[in-house]
């Protein structure tokens, strides 16, 4: 009986993962920006996420480690773009910045992240995240390349993970690339292409408006289901016979993709190199995780005699299905 159902438990699980409201890049921590300006003067940018005009309340509290409090006051001009709430204070203190606390407030009530920036007038930076729960830190006293490291790379971890549509073109692509040789071939080359595009974006060398960006990676995983289908029919085509070509080409599109998602979290000035190096390598460790779980789960399915034949056929079915309601939902948002 369960061996009866299988192709349909597979294909409802699918189209369970893939047809929810898939906004790529719905990774979007807080984000809270220092600049010194003057010794012991600070601008601050603080930007929360937002959602149909709700606004998370949590706000930064500053605590010294000793002295006097340091004066946190909010400046005109709260707006709202680009799905975030933009708010502006100066900050002023007596003591040092480097070895107070900061904590965000309520934001252990939520879900989100919150990324810091600091940039001190001696030139030195400091980067951190911090979480709900932990959504306190001590700024270093000296700046720290590692928790850049950690933080970029955790960013571009979650960002990867939480992409359904990324994860749908790499399912896609394991459906079309036979043999363990072609499959490590075609996700070098998905690898390479989307980090030459996301280094070249981020750095401001290339820009494509995101809204068409986005359009056309839910085709590119349309056109690759299809693909899919068409080999199992037994009409294998460029994309079965050269899988990492298709990998590389779309994987072009895919890295501006990510460069969009990048962008909207923000990058150190002092520390930008390091910083797009650590979110392409928590991409990179995302979808190296999701491969291997998917391996595994197809391992373990093939051991219980519980994996039908017809089951890469209705994975490509559904991934395509998802991705055609995609391309309509996003093509609405752009002309509607």
């Amino acid at each position: 009986m369960i061996r009866r159902l299988a192709p349909l438990l597979l294909l409802l699980a699918s189209l369970l993962a893939l047809s929810t409201p898939a906004r790529a890049h719905e990774i979007r921590p807080a984000y809270l920006q220092i600049e010194e300006r003057a010794p012991g003067r600070y601008d601050l940018l603080w930007k929360v996420p937002a959602r149909g005009g709700m606004v998370p309340d949590i706000r930064p509290v500053f605590e010294p480690a000793a002295g006097p409090e340091f004066d946190l006051r909010p400046l005109p001009g709260a707006r709202e773009t680009a799905g975030f709430a933009l708010f502006r204070y100066a900050l002023a203190g007596d003591t040092p910045l480097p070895g107070a606390r900061l904590r965000i407030e309520g934001l252990e009530r939520t879900a989100l992240d919150a990324l810091v920036s600091v940039s001190l007038l001696d030139g030195s930076r400091r980067s951190f995240l911090l979480k709900p729960r932990t959504p306190s830190v001590e700024i270093p006293r000296a700046p720290t390349p590692w928790q850049v490291l950690a933080s970029y790379t955790r960013l571009g971890l979650e960002h990867i993970l939480a992409g359904i549509d990324h994860l749908a073109f790499v399912a896609a692509l394991m459906l079309v690339a036979r043999g363990w040789p072609m499959l490590l071939k075609t996700a070098t080359a998905f690898t390479a292409a989307h980090s030459i595009t996301l280094a070249m974006a981020s750095l401001g060398y290339v820009s494509l408006p995101p809204p068409p960006v986005e359009t056309l990676i839910a085709l590119s995983i349309l056109l690759v289901a299809v693909e899919a289908v068409h080999l199992r029919q037994g009409r294998p085509s460029l994309a079965s016979r050269r899988p990492w070509i298709v990998a590389f080409a779309f994987g072009l599109l895919h890295g501006f993709g990510f460069a969009g998602a990048l962008q909207e979290i923000g990058l150190p000035r002092t520390e930008l190199s390091l910083a797009l190096l650590s979110f392409n390598l928590g991409v990179e460790l995302g979808q190296l995780a999701f491969i291997a779980a998917i391996l595994l789960a197809l391992s373990s399915l093939r051991q219980l005699a519980l994996l039908p034949a017809a089951a890469p056929r209705l994975a490509a079915y559904a991934i395509g299905t998802a991705a055609a309601f995609w391309v309509f939902e996003r093509l609405e948002a752009m002309f509607g």
